[in-house]
């Protein structure tokens, strides 16, 4: 018994709908898998189900991109709108800035610059001679920082070697010095006075009361 014909319509169910699709979809990708082999042709096949999802299929031996260069010169349909033709106009401008930018930075460096004219080596040479007058202007402006941060830190290196040595004097020795008597206590102080900065020494208010002692 022979399969009936089906009436070529929408099914209605969703689930039938998904059954055959999936089904002939197969179909479709095994038939062209076949004629691509057995033909050596050049097959695409893209399909999109009803929730956007896609298949497809390309000979090995091509691109889909070559397929649709093909076809648009076969068939003179233009496939792409003014917006994707703009963006590719845009494209091939920025490539050739890019390499227009690239044969530059060569000369720079002094690479491939014996194809260049007088005039190109002359505007070459102007630029390098801005470039090195631009980086000694800069250079000169870092020369005071340094210089404050070279103060800066011996001022520092200073107070630190400062508070070394007051860190190194025995507090055991004061205390002896004030027992034995004022003598050993002046020396101290002397000895402590003779280290210290000339800006923490302390200056007596009345100078003359020292000849009194």
């Amino acid at each position: 018994m022979g399969r009936g014909k089906i009436e070529i319509k929408r099914i209605e169910n969703s689930s039938n709908r998904q059954v055959t699709y999936s089904k002939r979809r197969s179909g479709i990708m095994k038939k062209a898998k076949e004629i691509s082999v057995l033909c050596d042709a050049q097959v695409s096949v893209i399909i999109f189900n009803n929730s956007g999802k896609m298949h497809d299929f390309c000979s090995p031996s091509t691109t889909l991109i070559d397929l649709l260069d093909q076809y648009h010169k076969l068939s003179g349909k233009k496939l792409w709108d003014a917006k994707h033709e703009h963006l590719d106009n845009e494209i091939n401008r920025i490539k050739k800035e890019n390499d227009r930018m690239q044969t530059e930075l060569r000369h720079l460096s002094g690479e491939d610059i014996t194809t260049s004219n007088y005039k190109e080596l002359m505007v070459l040479e102007e630029a390098l001679e801005n470039g090195i007058s631009s980086l000694k202007a800069k250079q000169m402006e870092f020369v005071p920082m340094m210089r404050k941060h070279n103060e800066m830190l011996e001022d520092e290196n200073q107070g630190l070697q400062f508070k070394l040595r007051q860190m190194h004097l025995d507090p055991m020795d004061d205390q002896n010095g004030l027992e034995n008597g004022d003598v050993y206590h002046q020396q101290g102080v002397g000895d402590y006075e003779s280290q210290m900065p000339f800006a923490f020494r302390v200056q007596p208010m009345q100078p003359n009361l020292q000849d009194r002692f």
